[in-house]
């Protein structure tokens, strides 16, 4: 079974729309808050830091499956749906009180900033993902 990364979300009030619920664009911000945590905290517990130094979105995709109200915390979890050379896919869902309610994928690109040109994954963030990669 691939290992997934879990992240918990608070909602926070500004997240609803006008119908109490989370709007659909802030659903990419609580994606990107998990992304971010195991792209920078979960790497960085592993002593890798490569990916602070960048990566781009060449993609979003996200199904929405029932509305998420104001409240409690979201669990989302995220895995690795495709590794390529110099691109990877994070796949997520989205659990709102232990029910799925959405799912999204982001084919992220590693960037060197600095110089901005798109780069290969080194083998340290091969190593790193693989573990989260689906079988």
């Amino acid at each position: 079974m691939t290992d997934r990364f879990v992240y918990d979300a608070a909602v926070r009030w500004s997240d609803m729309d006008a119908y109490g619920h989370v709007n659909n664009a802030r659903f990419l911000t609580l994606y990107e808050e998990a992304r971010v945590a195991m792209f920078f905290l979960g790497a960085r517990a592993q002593g890798l830091t490569s990916f602070e130094d960048g990566i781009v979105i060449s993609r979003h995709e996200i199904d929405y499956l029932r509305p998420v109200d104001y409240g409690e915390d979201v669990r989302i979890e995220l895995w690795i749906s495709e590794l390529r050379a110099a691109s990877f896919t994070v796949a997520y869902e989205l659990f709102d009180d232990g029910v799925l309610a959405s799912r999204a994928r982001s084919v992220c690109v590693p960037f060197n900033l600095a110089e901005q040109f798109p780069r290969r994954l080194t083998a340290a963030e091969r190593d790193f993902l693989k573990p989260y990669q689906e079988s």
